[in-house]
């Protein structure tokens, strides 16, 4: 398992659907927690497959295309500010 290295990886601003930055300080660190497991969880994945000589650019198109197909349960409805 590698260890991200310092800059690399490192978490967006985190933006609301009108662009403006998220500022409550629990919503960004729960997003910051989830971007970081997510990370560690694909580069793992990346090792893994690596290692059982999988093509390195199949794994990365479908790490995308995993990406690329989450749904948005929550697209009808409105956002609020709950901080």
């Amino acid at each position: 398992m590698t260890k991200p290295q310092p800059g690399i990886g490192a978490a967006p601003v985190w933006r609301q659907a009108d662009g403006s930055p998220v500022s409550c300080y629990e919503k960004i660190k729960v997003l910051n927690q989830n971007f970081a497991e997510l990370r560690q969880i694909a580069q793992d994945a990346l090792e893994d497959a690596i290692l059982m000589e999988c093509s390195e650019a199949q794994v990365r198109l479908a790490l995308h295309q995993l990406i690329d197909e989450l749904q948005n349960p929550y697209a009808d409805l409105q956002s609020a500010d709950r901080c």
